[in-house]
């Protein structure tokens, strides 16, 4: 039985359809369809139900698809173990935040792939929250406050931010200074969050509202130099423009807590090797920056 139908068939099954998976695999779809073909042909029964809609899961396909996964996973710990000390081979999927990847993550994945010539990586840039194990994704790297979820996360940096807004905006609409007051503003959000804000040593949550919203950073920035409202946002998006004075801080008497840069996986009881050198890395890029200070373990 080949490894790469296995490794196809549960793609399939996890993805739910043969397009989608061929897209995680980086292959055409008939390539994906032959493999599928050829395994069900070996095995003598339906593993998937295709329709246009997608493939879903026969009785027998979801039996199998559990120990087909666990095959695969044992695969790759036997070839993982057997490589040279250092190398890495195989794929590594990983979704990363639009507004900061390109420009400071993108570098440290494009240094792994150098070193590591036998490791495929596939990286995707995107503000919202990806479903690791729906979409296939071995890791991802996100920044902010993290919600509660069965993912494992280790902390990779520290993250500071400020409240701002344009000076025009102060002008016309005064700076709120309790938290009370920002309720009479207008907030820049990327959603409904609620924001975090320091009293002394405790930490208090508000639900600002707003009418403009954007699932991206740099958006919020534009927004705030307009005149448009209050943003929460991290320094490495505000720096230039508070040194140039087209953004002022408010709320100086209250700052947010500082956040984190965090790696993401799905649970499990060990790491892939890739995962762990890319966190490494990772930590110590943050160590060097000046956006992001060093990273306490969690």
């Amino acid at each position: 039985m080949d490894i790469e139908e296995l490794q196809t068939f549960v793609e399939v099954a996890d993805a739910g359809g043969i397009s989608s998976a061929a897209l995680r695999l980086g292959v055409a779809k008939s390539i994906v369809s032959r493999r599928l073909l050829r395994l069900e042909a070996e095995l003598g029964v339906q593993l998937l139900s295709r329709s246009t809609r997608g493939a879903a899961l026969t009785e027998a396909g979801a039996t199998f698809r559990d120990h087909a996964a666990r095959v695969c996973a044992e695969m790759d710990a036997a070839r993982e173990a057997i490589l040279p000390a250092g190398d890495l081979r195989g794929r590594l999927r990983v979704a990363a935040p639009l507004s900061f990847g390109p420009t400071h993550f993108a570098p440290i994945l494009a240094e792994m792939a150098r070193r590591h010539p036998q490791l495929h990586i596939q990286a995707r840039y995107s503000d919202r929250f990806v479903d690791l194990i729906a979409e296939g994704y071995d890791c991802a790297i996100r920044v902010g406050y993290l919600q509660d979820s069965g993912l494992i996360a280790r902390r990779i940096g520290r993250i500071h931010g400020k409240l701002v807004a344009s000076p025009d905006y102060v002008k016309a609409h005064g700076s709120p200074e309790t938290p009370e007051e920002l309720g009479a503003h207008q907030a820049l959000m990327q959603g409904t969050e609620a924001w975090q804000l320091m009293d002394g040593d405790r930490i208090i949550t508000v639900h600002p509202q707003g009418r403009f919203k954007s699932d991206n950073g740099t958006a919020l920035v534009a927004a705030a130099t307009a005149g448009l409202g209050i943003a929460y946002l991290p320094d490495w998006l505000t720096h230039e423009h508070l040194a140039s004075g087209a953004l002022v801080p408010v709320m100086t008497r209250h700052p947010p807590p500082p956040a984190g840069a965090y790696v993401i996986r799905p649970p499990g009881q060990h790491p892939a090797r890739k995962i762990r050198v890319l966190t490494e890395l990772l930590v110590e890029y943050c160590d060097r920056s000046p956006h992001l200070a060093g990273a306490a373990p969690v």
